[in-house]
């Protein structure tokens, strides 16, 4: 198991926190970790023992902006390929072509932000897995990838991948909107196949 892993098992586990708990690292969405000081502790105990035990940890301020988004969406962990977050934001691009103009506007622009200004755009787009969610369109998301994706956000190519992560989630997103395409037109041609004929005798 990874440190992100085990961080991230850390957020879940603490799902178990009081609600006021939950509601204070939800307010101090945007701000540093000097903003609150009871938030600042909150967040201390759940990372600092990790981070103690291993550097390998997710970074502070990494962990930091992924523990106040894990406590605001609350969306279920999960450990697969088709739960990286560029995969379900393909999955839920809108088919009217104004939507889906502005929806893939706002993916391209949080692709374009430095991981300094991150923060709002990913409340977006979390907030858009979460309603699939909700909806039983989607199961969870993989938070360990997010987080090792955002740990390298503005590194480019300088990281054991040798690709900018932003690169890989344009394609992820791209891929995810052509296979759903495929689906749906397996899904017509099937459904305007004639019904079979008896053999005649």
């Amino acid at each position: 198991m990874s440190q992100t892993d085990r961080f991230i098992t850390t957020l879940e586990n603490a799902r178990l926190l009081g609600t006021g708990e939950r509601s204070r690292l939800r307010s101090l969405a945007g701000q540093g970790l000097d903003a609150d000081t009871r938030g600042f502790d909150l967040f201390a105990g759940l990372w600092w023992p990790l981070r103690q035990k291993n550097q390998a940890a997710p970074r502070r301020g990494i962990a930091w902006m992924v523990c106040k988004l894990h406590a605001t969406v609350a969306i279920p962990h999960i450990r697969r390929d088709s739960a990286a977050l560029a995969v379900l934001l393909g999955n839920r691009e809108p088919r009217e072509p104004n939507a889906r103009k502005r929806f893939r506007q706002r993916f391209d622009s949080l692709l374009q932000t430095p991981l300094t200004g991150i923060e709002p755009g990913l409340r977006w787009a979390l907030s858009v897995v979460r309603e699939a969610v909700v909806a039983g369109r989607a199961q969870g998301l993989d938070w360990v990838q997010l987080t090792d994706d955002l740990s390298i956000w503005d590194r480019g190519e300088e990281h054991r991948h040798h690709r900018d992560v932003r690169d890989i989630w344009a394609e992820q997103y791209l891929e995810a909107i052509h296979q759903r395409k495929r689906k749906e037109l397996h899904a017509d041609r099937n459904s305007h196949d004639p019904e079979p004929q008896p053999i005649q005798p």
